[in-house]
């Protein structure tokens, strides 16, 4: 049985409050000089967004027996470089959005040059902090964490699949060329913020972690239907960022390939592919469960 939606509001506003600490704790305060990069970077970390990719790696991490304290730098650095992705992707030579989280995108705000950089300053914190000494997981589970999160980030992953997004503007792509792309561009650091959130437990069950892999694949991809979705039928005041962009920008997108109704239906089956695996270990995955309802049932 799922946790009550109480419960688990409750645990998913203290899980957004505790990473909210840990990065407003360990990025460079503005104060500290160069004064403009870091304003910049707290600017386009701080005070929004869902932080779900944090939520996915504390679930994980308790679904496989770490605590809190043992995924707190993982849950911070996968924010990181979720921010950082952001930062890039709005500037003119990628989406060229001037929305970000409700508030004017990072290059708007102080200009493509800082833009530039803090994008890359953060990055590298996100490394930093899984590296470091306040990291509470050992050498070894720090290093499949870091691999993790490093091939999420690469060519084979996150940039790479907006390297294909970038490639495939005005072209109309198979929908296993679509789910190709954004396996990389949205999936693989979605799967990512779940492994490492399970990497994160001392003692490794197998079984446990296939079934954080196989759950996390289909959620990530579940992610983007419904991020499609919710750019046909949401406002930009709602999402916070530039609602229709795809469409506008000529990109292919789960409802214009398969319609508003499929695309629904398919998000329905990517929900009962990632929660299949998990189901045989009744209350333990209660969050990962519900997590997986958040993601396919958001309204915003």
């Amino acid at each position: 049985m799922s946790a009550t939606p109480l419960q688990f509001a409750e645990w998913t506003l203290a899980m957004q409050s505790r990473v909210e600490y840990v990065l407003t704790k360990h990025m460079p305060a503005e104060t500290e000089a160069p004064h403009t990069l870091h304003r910049a970077m707290r600017y386009a970390v701080l005070g929004g967004g869902k932080r779900v990719r944090a939520l996915l790696a504390y679930a994980a991490g308790e679904f496989c027996g770490a605590s809190a304290d043992d995924v707190d730098m993982p849950a911070a650095a996968v924010e990181l470089i979720h921010a950082f992705s952001l930062v890039h992707d709005d500037m003119p030579c990628m989406d060229d959005d001037d929305l970000r989280r409700g508030k004017p995108s990072t290059h708007k705000q102080f200009g493509d040059a800082t833009a530039l950089l803090a994008g890359d300053a953060l990055q590298s914190l996100a490394f930093e902090l899984i590296s470091g000494a306040h990291s509470a997981t050992q050498p070894s589970q720090q290093v499949s964490i870091l691999h993790c999160l490093a091939v999420a980030t690469g060519s084979r992953g996150m940039a790479g699949g907006q390297s294909i997004d970038l490639e495939s503007t005005g072209i109309k792509l198979t929908q296993s060329q679509l789910a190709q792309m954004h396996a990389l561009k949205t999936g693989a650091l979605i799967q990512a913020a779940a492994m490492m959130g399970a990497y994160s437990a001392d003692n490794l069950d197998s079984d446990k972690m296939t079934a954080v892999d196989t759950f996390s694949k289909s959620i990530g991809l579940a992610f983007q239907v419904i991020d499609d979705i919710l750019d046909t039928e949401a406002d930009t005041a709602t999402l916070g960022k530039t609602a229709g962009k795809d469409a506008e920008q000529d990109k292919s997108t789960y409802v214009t390939l398969l319609g508003l109704d499929t695309a629904k239906t398919l998000a329905k089956s990517l929900y009962k592919q990632a929660i299949a695996p998990l189901e045989v270990y009744g209350r333990e995955a209660d969050r990962l469960i519900s997590l997986a309802n958040f993601i396919t049932q958001r309204q915003f």
